[in-house]
């Protein structure tokens, strides 16, 4: 899975759950309209989920790890619609989501070569106009003690522009806060 026990005891409580549902999540999303089909790359044990449903009439999460896609299901499958697989080679079609979505997540993703592959495929599987946003943390040591033994690629948020951009992106805005960065880029 890419995350050490403390880390997924910390994921998984309902501390982090109102965290990111008062604090990250309406943080990164600000001001931004999600349309009417959103998708939630790496959604873990599902903290985001409520808040998301609060902001767009159909959620579907694309979950790489086994376990936590069967818990999901368990748990959220009145929320959202789950699926197994990897945000780097998305098992969807073309043009299906109007907001691609995900939160503290990129980080796992395991080389920035496949964080790349990531964003070409929420690109991808976007409508034009739709847009693609989300948030991660800043590469810092008390991040890096968080992630001991975790699959652990930071991403800098100074090289993201340009990375979207290569792989289609447009009206890209990136904002840098004290221990975490969002994104926002806009398929044309």
């Amino acid at each position: 899975m890419g995350m050490n026990y403390f880390h997924q005891l910390l994921c998984r409580s309902s501390r982090w759950e109102r965290h990111s549902a008062t604090s990250i999540v309406p943080w990164a999303l600000r001001g931004l309209d999600l349309g009417d089909r959103a998708l939630e790359v790496g959604p873990g044990y599902g903290a985001n989920v409520r808040t998301l449903r609060e902001r767009v009439p159909a959620l579907t999460g694309l979950e790489i790890d086994p376990a936590l896609a069967a818990r999901l299901r368990e748990r959220r499958a009145d929320q959202l619609r789950v699926l197994e697989g990897d945000g780097a080679a998305m098992p969807l079609p073309d043009n299906e989501f109007s907001a691609v979505v995900c939160f503290t997540m990129l980080h796992h993703v395991p080389s920035p070569a496949r964080q790349d592959d990531l964003f070409a495929e929420a690109h991808r599987v976007l409508r034009p106009g739709g847009v693609f946003a989300g948030s991660d943390g800043l590469d810092r040591l008390s991040f890096r003690l968080i992630h001991l033994g975790d699959t652990c690629v930071p991403v800098p948020p100074d090289t993201l522009a340009d990375r979207l951009t290569r792989v289609g992106f447009t009206d890209i805005d990136i904002e840098t806060g004290a221990s975490m960065f969002r994104f926002r880029a806009r398929r044309p």
